[in-house]
């Protein structure tokens, strides 16, 4: 039987504050730890931006030490998956090194390569995605193509031989977008991802990240998806679930929404978070008194 790992994409978001994080914290207060409480997995995104230290990564590691089934998902940086050209194998190496203490910890779940919707299938797309694959060969990766040229066998062939998960993504069905999908190309692990449904913004011309990733997926759409996560854990041991619908913690809820929804079990959830969305209440472990008073005694 598969074992699910759900989370979130990134754990540093000021918006969260007063809706995840409490708004006065107390001392020592880290939100990596915080949400450690209530998921088993979490998608570094900050790698995208800046190569990671090792400093950071045993940070990160000293953060989780009391919960030692939580894994990390590394998102490689964008001047190997956007960019393309201006990198050098030091980088390479440095961007290996920088994460070395996860994998040495065994909290490493993958390095994730997440490509633009402007990055489409050709031979040369092909070529450049296999050598990329052998830099980094022997760690354990996921690609992310959001372009629906993808959609080919030579593409998950290639993928399969170089052991790498493909990333089954929810985002805007618009144009050539690639649709959802439950496809696993290795059985070690599979991986899925949550983008939203904001087709008003996705590819708006000057919207933020914030406009782009506001969504809150409804029960009935996390219920399509929950089928096909199901049917991933029947190819693969290990299934990781990340919801990147970040803006003011809606990553958050629908995370904690499809670990219900997946397992049947009762949660812990966020106070503060169940206040603001108070659809978690049904899968709420415990309600406070204040929390009762709330939202009127239970039935």
């Amino acid at each position: 039987m598969a074992r699910y790992y759900i989370g979130t994409a990134g754990w540093s978001y000021e918006d969260w504050k007063g809706i995840v994080y409490p708004q006065e914290k107390e001392v020592g207060f880290h939100p990596l730890a915080y949400l450690a409480r209530y998921m088993n997995i979490v998608e570094v995104n900050s790698t995208f931006y800046r190569l990671p230290a090792l400093s950071m990564s045993l940070f990160w590691l000293k953060r989780v030490a009391a919960y030692p089934d939580f894994l990390f998902t590394v998102k490689v940086h964008q001047v190997f998956t956007h960019d393309r050209e201006n990198f050098s194998q030091k980088d390479v190496d440095e961007f290996k090194l920088g994460i070395e203490p996860l994998r040495a910890k065994g909290r490493l779940a993958c390095l994730l390569f997440q490509f633009p919707w402007s990055f489409v299938h050709t031979s040369a797309n092909l070529d450049y995605l296999a050598r990329l694959l052998q830099l980094f060969y022997g760690l354990p990766m996921a690609v992310e193509v959001r372009h629906s040229s993808w959609d080919q066998d030579d593409f998950y062939q290639l993928l399969a031989f170089y052991r790498v998960s493909y990333c089954n993504i929810d985002q805007p069905v618009i144009g050539s977008s690639i649709k959802p999908s439950a496809i696993a190309t290795i059985p070690e692990f599979a991986y899925v991802r949550f983008h939203g449904r904001n087709y008003k913004n996705w590819f708006r011309e000057g919207a933020g990240r914030d406009e782009r990733y506001n969504y809150l997926y409804t029960k009935e759409e996390l219920e399509e998806w929950i089928e096909r996560i199901k049917n991933l854990g029947e190819k693969a041991s290990q299934v990781y679930v990340i919801t990147n619908n970040h803006y003011r913690g809606q990553a958050m809820a629908n995370a904690l929404q499809i670990r219900n929804m997946l397992t049947g079990e009762k949660l812990d959830i966020p106070p503060l978070l169940l206040r603001h969305y108070p659809l978690l209440r049904g899968i709420a472990l415990k309600l406070s008194r204040e929390q009762l008073d709330l939202f009127g005694k239970e039935k």
